[in-house]
């Protein structure tokens, strides 16, 4: 992954220290302030340090890892593009996270303009640990003595992908970034009220649709 290269060196700004001294102790938010500055090897730690994280996380909003991968370098550019104009007023992650949501929100924008629809291949899949699987485990939707099974595994993961994409982004945010609600109403621009609600609506709509497969398991072992 490339970028272009900036010769410019940047100021702070006159706003550069108001109300940031909670993030400032934030590596990545260090990191950051440098690339402001015109470091271009700081960038580079941060693609390295995040880009495998991000296109985990776009895969597994789009459920295709190609275009994850295309996604995230279009956040990393947008990160540099916009580097002049960075505050840190707020952790790294969640600067990044709202990039990578805005540009996950217009990809799917673009699709339905194209009447394009993609449909993940979970039978081949090339994705790794699933943190959509890891998310419903953690939240206790369903029993993690029937995580091995391959179909409830299946299920579930289809089960999460049928929720609504801002509901999706949320579990996957809280559960598997183990994001703060306040962090995640950053990154996805909502209060925590509305984060707590879409999560709220995530849990049920995951508790509805996997009841039938709960409902079967077998009575747990009485005590030895």
């Amino acid at each position: 992954m490339s970028f272009p290269s900036a010769n410019t060196t940047f100021s702070w700004g006159s706003s550069g220290s108001t109300g940031t001294s909670n993030y400032l102790v934030d590596p990545d938010v260090q990191r950051m302030l440098r690339v402001r500055e015109g470091d271009e090897l700081a960038f580079g730690e941060l693609v390295a340090l995040h880009q495998n994280r991000l296109v985990g996380l776009l895969g597994h909003l789009t459920g295709d890892r190609e275009l994850a991968e295309d996604l995230a370098q279009d956040v990393f550019l947008r990160l540099y593009r916009a580097r002049g104009r960075y505050e840190p007023t707020a952790k790294f992650t969640t600067y990044l996270f709202r990039i990578a949501h805005n540009v996950a929100l217009n990809s799917r924008r673009s699709k339905s303009r194209r009447k394009e629809s993609v449909i993940p291949d979970h039978s081949n899949s090339r994705m790794g640990a699933s943190p959509i699987r890891a998310a419903a485990e953690k939240s206790s939707v369903m029993p993690t003595r029937r995580a091995a099974s391959g179909e409830v595994q299946s299920v579930v993961q289809e089960a999460v992908e049928r929720l609504p994409e801002r509901q999706r982004m949320a579990l996957l945010l809280h559960k598997f970034e183990d994001m703060s609600y306040a962090d995640i109403g950053a990154a996805m621009d909502l209060s925590v009220s509305a984060v707590k609600s879409l999560l709220s609506r995530a849990r049920e709509s995951l508790r509805v649709e996997l009841e039938g497969y709960m409902s079967d398991a077998p009575a747990p072992l009485p005590p030895a």
